[in-house]
């Protein structure tokens, strides 16, 4: 069972990630932007150093902790402004692993847990398709039973981690023509023959951060590649979406503290007519209104991260917490953006990264019009 950690050791996790990330990512992360690939090579790096699934038991390689201490981990990246890492972390630290931890098999978890501890195994979700993003109920990729085993076809899109992915969690049809209820997850090893990744997909921001298309073609699944109960995936998947929106929560606020840094060291020491901006009223009222944008949201965020410690953080919260935190840091960043004029439109300066960075984060992990009709209903129904 995972153990409460004290304010002081979460501060001893803060301070050594933050160091190797300082030292082992930040000096080489504006060449793996420019080239848009990060090395296969970083998740062994920060697997050495501890920083791979934290909350992941003892048993299986991890340190046992609580999942606020990965939630940590990605709000240092984003802070930092590593984006296109942060996603990729969260994706692997904060949902493929929690994924498998808790409703694998014990096989599962003894072949799977400890290889991703250490890095030598990446995961990736497979769930968005071509014509499936957020309506996860509506995907094409199916698994065909063949005596004891599973024959998968189909293909995903958008996938974080896609390139570098040793196992991916695929959302598969296992029984047609029930919707939601025929839908089951399977643990898909890369290695199998019919696996296919496309190149990676270009995109105007998280540069670093592989984002592929996956191709199905009759891949023959063990039957032990089952996760979790036939024909319950989507149960599953929704269980999860607490924890996978408050990871974007966490990305989204981290990062706008992170620019916010930025923007108040920069108007100190750049000056127009005379002065410096930050002599300015309309850039002390824009930074103030910023400041508490973020600390609104700081603490709502903080709120759902004990409400999860606590296993009672509603579908309903983490999808106000999603949908507040992401439009926050986007219009946040965009006023941090204009108090650099022209230069933050360079990529020279990072506010620029924050900006672009920022703005997938409205869509991934459901869109805030999804987010916004959850919550509705929880008001009026359907």
């Amino acid at each position: 069972m995972n153990q409460a950690i004290s304010n002081d050791e979460m501060t001893l996790f803060r301070d050594m990630a933050r160091k190797a990330f300082q030292t082992e990512v930040a000096p080489y992360f504006e060449k793996w932007e420019s080239e848009k690939e990060m090395p296969r090579t970083v998740w062994n790096t920060l697997g050495s150093a501890g920083l791979l699934c934290p909350d992941i038991a003892e048993e299986y390689g991890g340190s046992g902790t609580t999942p606020q201490v990965t939630l940590a981990l990605i709000e240092e990246l984003s802070h930092m402004g590593l984006g296109g890492l942060a996603t990729g972390y969260g994706i692997h630290s904060n949902i493929v692993a929690p994924y498998i931890a808790r409703h694998g098999t014990e096989e599962q978890k003894q072949c799977w847990l400890p290889r991703m501890v250490s890095g030598e195994v990446v995961g990736a979700l497979g769930m968005t398709e071509p014509g499936a993003g957020s309506d996860v109920q509506s995907i094409k990729t199916n698994a065909v039973k063949d005596g004891d085993n599973w024959i998968l076809n189909g293909s995903k899109i958008f996938i974080t981690n896609g390139i570098h992915a040793d196992l991916v969690v695929v959302a598969a049809i296992t029984e047609p023509g029930l919707g939601a209820k025929g839908i089951s997850l399977f643990l898909v090893d890369t290695k199998l023959n019919g696996f296919e990744k496309s190149k990676k997909i270009d995109k105007i921001g998280q540069h670093s951060s592989d984002t592929a298309l996956l191709f199905f073609q009759d891949i023959c699944l063990d039957k032990s590649a089952l996760l979790g109960t036939l024909n319950k995936g989507f149960i599953i998947m929704m269980e999860e979406l607490a924890r996978e929106r408050l990871g974007i929560a966490a990305q989204a606020i981290a990062a706008a503290e992170g620019a916010l840094e930025l923007t108040v060291e920069y108007v100190k020491e750049r000056k127009t007519f005379g002065e410096t901006l930050a002599t300015h009223q309309n850039t002390r009222f824009k930074l103030a209104d910023v400041k508490t944008d973020i600390a609104l949201n700081r603490a709502l965020y903080e709120k759902a991260s004990d409400d999860y410690a606590r296993g009672s953080l509603t579908a309903d919260d983490a999808a106000m917490l999603k949908l507040a935190s992401c439009e926050m840091q986007c219009r946040a960043i965009d006023d941090c953006l204009q108090l650099f004029g022209g230069y933050g439109y360079t990529t020279e300066y990072p506010i620029s990264r924050f900006f672009l960075d920022a703005r997938v984060q409205r869509i991934y992990g459901g869109s805030s019009e999804i987010m916004r009709e959850l919550v509705a209903r929880t008001m009026l129904g359907k």
